[in-house]
């Protein structure tokens, strides 16, 4: 965190941005915790799964992990989203995982969907508005659980756990409020977590493990406890869910990868640790809409060179509304625990104590 790292002209122009972005954090942030501004309070438990940067930290398959452990103890769960590009990202919509329906991610968006595929019995609530939604479908949903997916930020609802993720494979000089650094908000933010797990630490090494605990721990409570995790692959599936390869099955297969995801690179590294050959990797940002002409061009040069077209989970919902191809699979991954599986999960159960 050395001031020369980051270049003089950039610490000139973008200084004074990031301290006015950090101070509107924290003063927001100090509104709720004086009483200036109310906190919705709901008899259930909330649970937020967050993170203080930007990009992958792995929040889409540590809150499935999350749903799917709430689940075997038969507590009903509603998980709150976004919704992001989708349609009713501004407004609101609902599904119930595992009816059949095809959800359209135009509306939804892309990790709504995920959710509902892979969750035998949530519901999931779309809207940036998340107060406003979780009032409305509360009395009718009548949960048991609610999951605040990346909700760290969104503090006018008042929670039971504070689960934090991190990256373990980010630089920590990248550990700046923007527009210097990765970080949306301040590390004050930290005095709310209760949980913090590190991500990616299975390709991470413990020296950078070690190094990312030791930066956070001056900002965290005393006592707060962490967790480790990394991916597990689960197999290849095609558009209609149906596994086509065994993880062990992909080695020495041509493939090309496309991937619009936060951080594309983990995931290429993965399928190369995997065993297959990586011949073209593409990718492109965040939540992307795909054009037919992107994937057909892709498609038709995986096909030329006898590969398949390997995607990633949340890129398929949105591939697969533009063209269904036996030569396209998606990488199903689900997490995996190092270190902290017992005290996370005494920790969630915790939440179900001493309700408010």
């Amino acid at each position: 965190m050395e001031k020369k790292s980051i270049p003089l002209i950039k610490r000139i122009f973008f200084s004074p941005l990031s301290w006015i972005w950090e101070s509107v954090y924290f003063f927001r942030r100090a509104c709720y915790d004086y009483g200036i501004m109310r906190q919705r309070s709901f008899q259930v438990p909330i649970i937020s799964i967050g993170n203080l940067t930007f990009g992958g930290t792995g929040k889409t398959p540590f809150t499935l992990w999350l749903a799917e452990y709430l689940h075997t103890k038969n507590k009903k769960v509603m998980i709150l989203m976004r919704g992001y590009k989708g349609k009713l990202e501004n407004s609101s919509g609902i599904i119930t995982a595992g009816r059949m329906m095809t959800p359209d991610p135009v509306e939804y968006g892309d990790e709504p969907l995920l959710f509902a595929r892979r969750l035998e019995d949530a519901t999931i609530v779309v809207g940036k508005n998340r107060s406003a939604n979780l009032s409305f479908y509360f009395p009718k949903i009548e949960p048991d659980v609610v999951l605040l997916d990346d909700g760290h930020q969104h503090i006018k609802i008042k929670r039971k756990l504070n689960i934090v993720l991190f990256d373990a494979t980010m630089p920590l000089l990248r550990y700046r409020v923007a527009p210097l650094g990765y970080m949306r908000e301040g590390f004050q933010a930290l005095k709310d977590a209760d949980l913090v797990v590190i991500g990616k630490a299975d390709i991470a090494g413990v020296d950078k493990i070690n190094a990312l605990k030791k930066f956070l721990q001056p900002h965290l409570p005393v006592g707060v406890d962490f967790a480790e995790v990394g991916f597990r692959p689960n197999g290849f599936y095609n558009a209609a869910n149906d596994l086509v390869l065994t993880v062990e099955q992909i080695k020495g297969r041509k493939v090309i990868c496309v991937a619009g995801v936060a951080n594309p690179e983990s995931f290429f590294k993965l399928l190369e640790e995997l065993g297959a050959e990586v011949i073209v990797t593409e990718s492109f940002p965040d939540h992307h809409y795909f054009k037919p002409d992107e994937i057909n061009a892709l498609l038709s040069y995986a096909k030329n060179e006898d590969a398949l077209l390997v995607t990633t989970e949340k890129d398929m919902v949105r591939i697969k509304k533009i063209v269904e191809d036996d030569s396209i699979v998606f990488l199903e991954v689900e997490i995996q625990f190092l270190n902290g599986e017992d005290v996370t999960k005494k920790i969630i159960d915790s939440a179900f104590q001493n309700l408010y």
